[in-house]
């Protein structure tokens, strides 16, 4: 199956309702779901993106808040 390079991923931002959006890039590895695992250039923002679009975010690190995404776009 063919996965896209490159997601980006928009946020809602509580205060000023605007989006803020994040580039994620395949990064060659799967999650648990068997889908390709996709983080931005910090490696901060990882997430898992199956053929539907549907996204798992993944912690980088300890007492990370995740965030979902309000959409996702390729």
């Amino acid at each position: 199956m063919e996965y896209p390079e490159r997601y980006e991923l928009v946020f809602e931002e509580p205060a000023a309702n605007e989006g803020d959006t994040v580039v994620v890039h395949r990064t060659g590895t799967s999650g648990a779901g068997g889908s390709p695992v996709y983080e931005d250039d910090t490696g901060i923002v990882r997430a898992e993106i199956n053929a539907d679009g549907e996204i798992r975010m993944m912690a980088s690190g300890g007492h990370q808040v995740l965030a979902e995404p309000r959409a996702v776009r390729s």
